[in-house]
């Protein structure tokens, strides 16, 4: 057991189990995360990580979003910044309701039961973070303010209210997404999928569709994918709406069919016009035409989402309508209602040129319909068997090229002919220019109990009237049951009825609450001053939007990120806050994978229940119940479905908090996913334990602290202070970059030259670089390691908390190397290397090789005719 300055004993390994409740206990006492105020005249930086859902237990994903975002809280901290890191919970939704029904407990209670138990488990692993400011989305207190910014936004013209076609589940009688109908069914009930016309409201997204394209070439500290992936959601395309006149005995007088394309340039090549199933046309047709009716039936029982259409067979069913072309009036299109086509996209029609589009290709092949070649390589425009060949063949050319066999267009590039087209469309009043985007309005009714109240009163009388913002919350009622499917909010015997507040007479609540996009939309800005009267504390948000550095999966690129940017822009509008993005830096971690197991039955095992052990240098598996073989199956994302998840609060209570942050830290690059092993965790482990050594190790031998540098020191010290310079350089690089893993390595290579270290009795150079070290590591370590840092710190003398130390600074001095290394050659292979004065000339360069033992042994008394030297690089001796 070593000893300190003081010559009391140290402990020669770090506890954790002592250590971390310890230092845990005085940070809270000393209050030392909370938030300066928005006055505070230092800069700021916010840091948060995106909050969880109450499911009741952190799993490992958890421990490496909170472990990044605390390294980054803290070591803000430490670089002198007021640094707001808060925490709260995501508390709406359906899981909540799903336990209420199948463990007959209230959502509430359920929720709040969830939060106080990983709130626990979160404490322990030591996150900096202000729970003065906590919050649950489903606080009344909170939802206030979100019922009072939709009533701002209802007032700015920014919310709608209409009908729209939605999927219904005829059993849970709710909405379902289209990710929720799996082969046409409810993806919960399993009942057959209806589509139903219901007034819903909506955010109206779709105004600020450009607004959010542009807003993404703004965001230089996001990730390019996922930027890539916005704008991909948001689908911004440049094309022509085409009218196409109608004629059959099923049309109407005068009627058309308006379609939207991105290839005008193709419409020489058009073959058939084509409906979904979803197309007023479509609808209309079915009223008289049972055939019709039960095409459009089956269409909608092979699911509605994008993913599921795509990979349906192409089916169609001709309608017996026409499609007069728009450049000729006597070309006429056979018009199909088509199972490939998305009403969600353009106008829900379209136009197909097969020879082009391999979708319209399938579709004419099945159906029989003609397929004419009008776009061409320009080296083969003029060869007529090119156009042959797509013509007669299965494969669509969708490459760029000119315009053939196609009337003016011929001879002008893909990019001209569509202008071209634009504007005769345009002369013959048969179309116009357009722009079209794929996003569509954010429709955010849903009919559930567990969630925000949509603050309206429906009067016959007077109509739609807004909540008066003085009797906010609308806040849900507590006796409802969950005996029966669907909303119990539709059938609570009183808070339905209520006197409308424009005229007085009995009027009803508007049932429907929010969608839990929305909780998630502003909560970032809530937490800048969770206690305010109004949404946003003016004050406070300007301060501290946008925020600083976010971090989350990459699940929640689209939507979540989505909405929260055009949610910042409605408040920016409403005077809530004073920026249209909320995020200047975002970060993607990667997920936390695990091998899976499945017991000879084919049931899925979890960690805890299988045991591992090396047979003739293979891993083999036993049930650890059993005895009996256990598969080792592919290392995938944990997840409780295969049952391959370890329990962070199992690790933290064997190796302590700082050896798992340690571990979800250093194991992998942070964007990458990261593969949880046992001999991983150990390795971390003993790692914390070298780093404990390394800096008690010689504490007896220290100078004291805040001790003047002395005049002089020996090699061995000046070289454990470059050492030391050279990793504060490397830590601090690593961090700001946003990769810790890197920033570890340089951790290691520190520890290891310090545990090498053997001070000279007395020496004040050495007892200073000693110490020099010992607190630079401490230091460096502290935002990943806080609990065993602060035991080292106190332990090697020092009466401050590390986490009010400030962060070492790079000596540029002692970042400069003055001998460089070079390899010595000879006769082309690798003998030894040199280590010389970097400003030594060729002349001492060549004698000091040539005097190199490995070097005489490999010339062997030959003669040297020549000795290269390369500057910086390389000797090469030739005999």
């Amino acid at each position: 057991m070593t000893t300190d300055t003081d010559n009391q004993p140290i402990p020669d390994r770090y506890n954790p189990k002592t250590a971390e409740p310890k230092w845990q206990k005085a940070w809270e006492e000393l209050n030392v995360f909370r938030t300066p105020g928005a006055d505070d005249p230092r800069e700021k930086y916010y840091v948060l990580e995106m909050f969880p859902y109450p499911s009741g237990r952190i799993h490992m994903g958890h421990v490496r979003n909170y472990a990044m975002g605390d390294v980054v809280a803290r070591y803000k901290r430490a670089r002198g910044y007021a640094v707001l890191h808060p925490m709260g919970w995501d508390a709406f939704g359906m899981p909540a309701e799903n336990a209420a029904m199948e463990k007959g407990v209230h959502p509430k209670g359920w929720t709040y039961d969830n939060i106080a138990t990983m709130r626990g488990q979160l404490k322990v692993m030591g996150l900096s973070l202000d729970w003065e400011r906590e919050f649950a989305t489903c606080d009344a207190d909170y939802y206030k303010h979100e019922q009072a910014l939709f009533l701002d936004f209802l007032e700015a013209g920014i919310v709608e209210r209409r009908q729209s076609t939605v999927n219904w589940d005829p059993v849970d009688n709710t909405v379902l997404a289209n990710e929720q109908v799996i082969d046409g069914k409810g993806w919960r009930s399993g009942a057959p999928v209806e589509r139903r016309e219901l007034t819903q409201w909506f955010l109206k997204i779709s105004d600020v569709a450009d607004e959010l394209l542009e807003g993404l070439e703004t965001l230089e500290r996001w990730p390019e994918k996922v930027r890539l992936m916005q704008k991909n959601w948001i689908g911004k395309s440049q094309g022509a709406r085409v009218f196409f006149p109608l004629s059959g005995e099923a049309a109407e007088a005068g009627e058309t069919l308006e379609v939207f394309t991105t290839r005008p340039d193709t419409l020489f090549g058009a073959s058939f016009c084509a409906i979904s199933p979803q197309h007023p046309l479509a609808k209309r047709l079915a009223k008289t035409s049972s055939e019709v009716a039960d095409f459009i039936a089956e269409c909608e029982s092979l699911g509605t989402s994008e993913e599921a259409i795509e990979k349906a067979e192409k089916r169609g069913l001709a309608t017996g309508l026409t499609a007069k072309h728009p450049f000729a009036d006597d070309w006429e299109l056979p018009v199909y209602i088509a199972n490939f086509v998305l009403m969600d996209y353009g106008t829900g029609a379209i136009f197909a040129c097969p020879a082009h589009d391999q979708r319209d290709m399938d579709f004419a092949r099945k159906y029989g319909l003609p397929v004419k070649a009008v776009v061409a390589p320009k080296e083969k425009a003029d060869d007529p068997s090119f156009a042959a060949e797509i013509e007669a063949g299965q494969d669509a050319f969708t490459g760029d090229g000119v315009a053939i066999n196609s009337d003016f267009l011929n001879g002008l590039p893909v990019a001209d002919a569509k202008a071209r087209a634009i504007s005769r469309l345009e002369d013959l009043d048969r179309g116009e220019g357009t722009v079209n985007y794929r996003l569509r309005d954010w429709g955010i009714s849903r009919q559930r109990y567990w969630g925000c109240p949509i603050p309206i009163i429906h009067c016959d009388s007077c109509g739609v009237v807004p909540v008066p913002k003085a009797d906010l919350p609308v806040e849900l009622p507590e006796d409802v049951t969950f005996d029966v499917p669907g909303n119990p909010l539709d059938r609570h015997p009183t808070w339905k009825n209520v006197p409308c507040p424009k005229c007085g007479a009995d009027a009803r609540r508007e049932t429907d609450t929010f969608d839990t996009f929305v909780d998630s939309s502003w909560y970032f800005a809530r937490f800048t001053a969770p206690d305010a009267a109004t949404p946003t504390d003016r004050t406070a948000v300007d301060e501290w939007l946008p925020v600083d550095q976010y971090i989350g999966g990459i699940e929640h690129a689209i939507l979540h990120l989505l909405y929260s940017r055009f949610f910042t822009r409605a408040m920016k509008k409403t005077g809530h806050v004073g920026i249209d993005e909320p995020f200047a830096g975002l970060f993607t971690q990667g997920m936390v994978t695990h091998e899976t197991y499945k017991s000879e039955a084919g049931a899925w095992l979890s960690p805890a229940d299988v045991t591992l052990e090396t047979v003739d240098g293979r891993t083999v598996a036993r049930s650890r119940e059993t005895g009996t073989a256990v598969t080792i199956g592919s290392v995938e994302k944990m997840s409780k479905s295969k049952k391959n998840v370890i329990d962070p609060t199992d690790i933290i209570s064997e190796y302590g908090a700082d050896t798992a942050r340690f571990f979800m830290l250093s194991d992998s690059p942070p964007e990458r996913d990261v593969e949880w092993t046992e001999s991983g965790v150990e390795g971390a482990w003993r790692f914390t334990q070298r780093l404990w050594r390394a800096v008690t190790g010689n504490s007896a031998h220290m100078c004291a602290p805040e001790a003047d540098v002395p005049d002089t020191f020996s090699d061995q010290a000046l070289s454990l202070r470059k050492e030391t310079h050279k990793t504060i350089k490397g830590v601090t690089e690593g961090i700001e970059a946003f990769r810790f893993n890197s920033s570890v390595a340089r951790l290691y290579e520190l520890v290891n030259a310090l545990s090498g270290f053997k001070p000279a009795e007395g020496d004040p150079g050495d007892a200073f670089a000693v110490r020099e070290a010992a607190e630079a590591l401490v230091k460096l370590s502290a935002p990943m390691i806080p609990h065993l840092a602060e035991e080292a710190w106190a332990a090697i003398g020092n009466d401050s908390l590390i986490v009010n130390e400030a962060w070492p600074q790079a000596d540029d001095s002692l970042l400069v190397e003055d001998t460089m290394t070079l390899p010595v050659q000879v006769n082309g292979k690798k003998r030894d290397e040199l280590t010389i004065a970097r400003d030594a000339d060729k002349t001492a360069i060549e004698q000091a090789a040539l005097a190199l033992d490995k070097v005489t042994k490999a010339l062997d008394g030959k003669p040297v005719r020549k000795v290269i030297v390369v500057p910086g690089r390389i000797v090469n001796i030739v005999g």
